[in-house]
């Protein structure tokens, strides 16, 4: 496959969860794409719709959630929206590996951690049991973990928060995935311990060439990490763009509030960050209009009546699309025909 070859794409997706008396647009419309090597970090509030547009088309949302998906997910050659449970299981168990925000919803308590990962090596890369035990230990010593031989025979509850992530990163790592899902990995985590498995997965990224999805609600993480950034507000993208595109010269009202609620170390102690107003809207009932209308400085009439278009302009050299004709009109920015 070229590098230029999406490794996983999503097109016009539409995620719908379903509760006893209402429903709610979890995903409307979104299309992203990430190819190998890349990293793709997506941001957006809390109920923005991060994690159920990228572990949705994987099977991956809790039990007992009603959903309806509608649109395109491939990799590997297939639908995933389409194939077979088993089919996905397999494809999900080699193709991709996922760092949950809480690991031990992907780790059994029950079981020792080095267990856990030979099975997985096993499975889904086809290792022999001692190859895949000395595979388990070298996937623990590669995430950080001292004394990985002695850690294989621990339970999770025998180590730390820092720890666990780092034993969750060589569990999704166990099968040699080609896509690596991150998905809030430093949230629970300290701010030198989030550092550290930050800079963890941008090694992993480096040295394996593989892809990875960074899902975050914290756009000041990206900086480090990501190749592009994908700005989610209430199920659709409002911005994308490079990393120091959108970081630098952010366009749309949303993203550059984000930004303004980052605290800048730098900065003089009187330089205050800015709260974006508000609450982002219900998905039960979604009205027409630009969604992040309600909370915007620069709204106007026409904005509570059309969806805005994800134009494509001209920013820099690099692809850049935004959902806000206003900003572009006041700031003369051009758009892609």
């Amino acid at each position: 496959m070229s590098d230029d070859q999406p490794i996983y794409s999503i097109e016009n997706l539409f995620i719908d969860l379903y509760a006893t008396t209402v429903s709610v647009r979890a995903v409307d419309g979104v299309s992203f794409n990430v190819r190998p090597g890349e990293t793709v970090a997506v941001v957006g509030e809390s109920g923005s719709g991060k994690t159920v547009m990228t572990l949705g088309p994987l099977g991956l949302l809790p039990e007992g959630v009603t959903v309806d998906m509608k649109g395109s997910a491939r990799a590997d050659g297939s639908e995933l929206l389409s194939i077979g449970s088993r089919q996905l299981s397999d494809l999900r168990g080699r193709y991709f590996g996922v760092i949950f925000q809480d690991p031990m919803s992907a780790l059994n308590p029950m079981l020792k951690i080095g267990p856990q990962l030979a099975r997985q090596a096993r499975r889904f890369a086809g290792l022999s049991r001692e190859a895949a035990r000395k595979q388990a230990v070298s996937l623990l010593a590669r995430s950080g973990i001292p004394d990985p031989e002695d850690r294989y025979n621990r339970y999770p509850h025998e180590m730390s928060g820092g720890m666990l992530q780092r034993a969750m990163i060589a569990l999704a790592l166990a099968a040699r995935p080609r896509v690596l899902i991150a998905d809030e990995p430093t949230t629970a985590l300290d701010a030198t311990v989030q550092a550290q498995i930050l800079e963890l997965i941008r090694q992993i990224q480096r040295e394996d060439g593989i892809a990875v999805v960074l899902i975050t609600h914290d756009i000041g993480v990206v900086a480090s990490v990501a190749d592009r950034v994908i700005v989610l507000y209430a199920g659709q993208v409002a911005e994308e763009g490079t990393a120091m595109d959108v970081l630098t010269r952010p366009v749309h009202p949303y993203t550059r509030g984000l930004l303004a609620s980052v605290p800048d170390f730098r900065a003089d102690d009187n330089v205050a960050t800015r709260e974006i107003p508000g609450l982002p809207p219900s998905q039960i009932r979604l009205e027409p209009g630009c969604r992040f209308a309600d909370r915007c400085e620069l709204v106007e009439p026409g904005c509570r009546k059309h969806r805005p278009p994800l134009q494509t302009i001209s920013i820099s050299a690099n692809p850049h699309r935004v959902a806000c004709p206003v900003v572009l009109r006041r700031e003369g920015i051009a758009v892609h025909v």
